[in-house]
């Protein structure tokens, strides 16, 4: 059977952080017994990482990464990194806040034979006009830098293969901000074998995001200058 390591990034998610694993941890069942749920902790200041520790006790396959960044991407790189140092055969990255559907998952993995990187494609968004709109642009610079097109660059849901994570992960710095974002671009300049399909994503019910729009825009403006680096390289 196939190896898998389901991995989350989480900051203050006590809210959610209970029921979201409840969800996500019997996906793991029918893969190899190597198979994990690995949640990347650092930062957090509410009790996140006490539900997590107790929560092992529950759930045996549940992995916590604690040396890692406390910012979300840095922690997106720490998961896949650790995916392929333990030579796991899939990664499917999403996120700790209950915006992703766990039922959608088993489409993506009837299809790992087929592809190399199934991707979502949020086309139902529940979490405001003003994400998606950041959204668009992004994937509108992707084409002006990089002369790729893509219908959504940055969705926390996605079936990847390790080693193909794994040909571009060393390009980005640990602390890099936006490795999805990246590496979808890195897919689509290079003609992977990926493909996307359509997910829906819930507004946020409970904790508190940690990358809101002021952010988004301090990111955003860093990332003009890191894609000139990046296209400089991919030439």
């Amino acid at each position: 059977m196939d190896s898998l390591y389901i991995v989350m990034p989480a900051y203050n998610e006590e809210e959610n952080i209970e029921n979201v694993i409840s969800k996500w941890y019997p996906l793991l069942s029918g893969k190899a017994e190597n198979s994990r749920l690995v949640i990347a902790d650092s930062g957090s200041s509410d009790r996140t990482h006490e539900i997590l520790t107790e929560l092992r006790s529950t759930y045996p396959k549940l992995e916590i990464l604690t040396d890692c960044d406390r910012y979300h991407g840095p922690k997106v790189i720490a998961l896949y990194k650790y995916a392929i140092k333990n030579n796991i055969d899939y990664v499917f990255q999403t996120d700790s806040d209950d915006q992703t559907n766990p039922d959608e998952f088993h489409l993506f993995w009837k299809l790992r034979k087929r592809y190399d990187a199934i991707l979502g494609n949020r086309t139902e968004r529940g979490d405001g006009k003003s994400r998606a709109f950041v959204e668009k642009v992004l994937c509108f610079l992707l084409w002006i830098f990089f002369g790729v097109k893509v219908p959504d660059a940055n969705a926390p849901f996605r079936l990847m293969k390790c080693s193909l994570v794994n040909k571009y992960i060393d390009r980005m710095a640990d602390d890099y901000n936006l490795p999805n974002i990246m590496l979808t671009t890195f897919f689509a300049y290079y003609r992977e074998n990926a493909c996307f399909k359509s997910i829906s994503f819930k507004p946020r019910m409970a904790g508190v995001n940690s990358v809101n729009i002021p952010r988004i825009i301090k990111i955003g403006w860093k990332a003009l200058g890191d894609f000139l680096h990046f296209r400089k390289d991919m030439k």
